[in-house]
């Protein structure tokens, strides 16, 4: 957890204020909110109110929850616009069906990935998170959750979990081939599959037919029970779209993917 000092010198870094600004306003982006009429949204690791600021800014109402009691005291000095919930995420989202148009989190839910304690389990957290999250969400709304994954399992894992807990989507990955720009959006519709949007400097089409392939194919790979046997045409296509997902550049899938080449003589 943060303490005081750090999480005022947090909040007034000007780098991290700008970072924090562009991410809040690509997750809001995606969020895809109606222009005609102010939206509840719900903020998950809301810290210090950063992002709650462009939220407010963009005419919406918000509500943040954060488990650093120091990032909330720094919020409410700060006179943020948002009402502000001390919560852990991994216990549940503690609002009543149906309450929010939407829901942000920028740089939080990777944590829920970590066991701070023996009692923690990350899948069980994860899903705790997700299965009330997608409770608290109205019919047709959306989650964009900005994360900094540490590895592709720990991708797997969060995606997983919120596949389980009755959400479509998957990750949206704006600037993939850069090392610096690159940022991983698990963009997630409640009640609808919808077409995920397109990341930002990827080439116009194929990535887009690709994350609406993943969309439709999340399914078929949730549902095989145990692991693809290796090699197979299927643990192939599996390993693929996992690369796709890191954004990483992948041969398209044609009918000849995984087909066994004959013995040559």
């Amino acid at each position: 957890f943060y303490d005081e000092a750090e999480a005022r010198k947090y909040t007034q870094n000007s780098r991290v204020v700008e970072i924090q600004s562009q991410m809040s306003e690509r997750a809001v982006e995606l969020l895809g909110l109606p222009e005609d009429r102010p939206c509840l949204l719900l903020d998950v690791g809301c810290g210090s109110g950063l992002s709650g600021d462009y939220i407010s800014e963009e005419g919406h109402y918000w509500i943040g929850m954060d488990i650093s009691p120091a990032m909330l005291d720094v919020a409410v000095e700060r006179e943020v616009e948002g009402d502000l919930l001390l919560a852990d995420v991994g216990h549940g989202i503690p609002f009543r069906p149906g309450m929010f148009d939407g829901c942000i989190s920028i740089s939080a839910v990777q944590w829920l990935c970590n066991a701070d304690k023996k009692s923690h389990s990350p899948p069980k957290r994860l899903y705790r998170f997700f299965s009330t999250l997608y409770t608290a969400l109205a019919r047709g709304s959306r989650a964009v959750l900005q994360l900094y994954p540490e590895n592709s399992e720990q991708l797997e894992l969060i995606t997983a979990q919120a596949m389980r807990a009755g959400f479509t989507g998957g990750m949206v990955v704006d600037y993939p081939n850069s090392a610096k720009a690159k940022k991983f959006f698990l963009c997630l519709f409640v009640g609808t599959s919808g077409t995920l949007p397109k990341g930002l400097g990827t080439e116009c089409g194929t990535e887009e037919l690709q994350q609406a392939k993943f969309t439709n194919e999340r399914t078929r790979f949730r549902n095989v029970k145990g692991k693809s046997v290796k090699k197979s045409r299927d643990w192939i296509l599996e390993k693929k779209e996992r690369r796709r997902r890191q954004g990483k550049e992948v041969r398209p899938d044609t009918k000849y993917t995984g087909r066994k080449r004959r013995p040559h003589f």
